[in-house]
């Protein structure tokens, strides 16, 4: 499925200017018709499923309790 500059924007929820810098750098992929630029919606599959398991890691981290400092000492 391909969609616009604007329908790719709301997709990775940024701003339609990054995307097309985006596109004119080269960054992503997208096919010009003559009148507009078309981008591959299933390229960013990958990308986004990598951002979804990167967010649980940083969750799982946070959410794991502190160890105990062996080296604490009692000062009494």
């Amino acid at each position: 499925m391909y969609l616009t500059i604007q329908e790719t924007a709301e997709y990775l929820s940024i701003e339609e200017s990054k995307v097309k810098t985006f596109v004119l750098q080269g960054r992503i992929r997208s096919v010009y018709d003559g009148d507009r630029y078309l981008i591959n919606k299933d390229q960013f599959s990958t990308h986004l499923e990598q951002m979804d398991n990167y967010k649980k890691m940083i969750q799982d981290y946070l959410n794991e309790p502190l160890p105990e400092d062996p080296d604490v000492k009692d000062e009494d």
